[in-house]
């Protein structure tokens, strides 16, 4: 019986091989931002991205010029979103985002590209702080919405964190439940404040763990990760920092 599963399984893997051979022939894979057959990143659009620099991104927000006076968390923005502070211990983003950058995230999260999700997590990590991982955090990931998952087919969060992790070699922990919320894609910023505030809660009975590297796809406001941080730190998280994608 263990003999005809095992030939059972080697011939679901051949042809799983010959599947995705075909598939590939047929409709070969390209380049998401320039369309060139080889890969859904090529190494030349990956080296034309605007990476941001971390010597002038603001150390608070990850805002990619807001080293010398950031214009998403001095003190008027803060107040609009009612906060005084932050409320993360810090952000950073791999990229900032523009057409290229929103070509990728689409081709990933929208056009069945999934495996963009290690080119992705490759230029997130080199924008991590040494000090962020020295308390070795956890990592959480910002959880898609239940009808986005339904859409997709996949939680773009979890995979992404997952992608993350494993090159950090950090563990990854799902605590965050989201509730219904309108689509943040088709709101301003005062309107993604408003969406979000309070949406985030943990999973029933989840305790938060002690340091959180919270990861999301891309930030616009910072609304999102601000809600995720305020259920994190209810939850009893103590240092948390996020790492994006793309930051507008």
């Amino acid at each position: 019986m263990t003999s005809i599963r095992n030939i059972a399984d080697t011939f679901a893997l051949y042809g799983l091989g010959a599947a995705e051979a075909l598939a590939e022939t047929v409709w070969p894979t390209r380049c998401v931002v320039c369309d060139t057959p080889g890969a859904s990143l090529c190494p030349t659009c990956a080296a034309k991205l605007r990476f941001v620099d971390w010597w002038r991104a603001c150390p608070r927000c990850g805002a990619p010029f807001g080293r010398l006076q950031c214009c998403e968390c001095n003190e008027v923005m803060l107040a609009a979103a009612g906060r005084a502070h932050p409320a993360f211990d810090g952000m950073a983003a791999a990229v900032t985002y523009n057409d290229d950058a929103a070509r990728i995230v689409r081709g990933w999260k929208d056009a069945g590209e999934r495996a963009l999700v290690h080119d992705m997590a490759r230029l997130m990590v080199p924008q991590v702080p040494p000090a962020w991982l020295a308390s070795r955090p956890a990592l959480v990931p910002i959880p898609a919405s239940s009808a986005a998952r339904r859409r997709r087919g996949f939680d773009h969060g979890n995979d992404l964190a997952h992608a993350v992790g494993n090159l950090l070699g950090l563990p990854v922990v799902g605590v965050l439940a989201r509730p219904r919320t309108l689509d943040q894609r088709a709101l301003g910023r005062r309107g993604r404040m408003g969406n979000l505030r309070g949406s985030f809660r943990t999973l029933e009975g989840a305790t938060a763990p002690a340091h959180v590297l919270l990861i999301d796809d891309v930030c616009t406001t910072g609304s999102t990760m601000s809600a995720a941080c305020d259920a994190l730190r209810a939850a009893g998280a103590q240092t948390l920092h996020c790492l994006v994608f793309a930051r507008v």
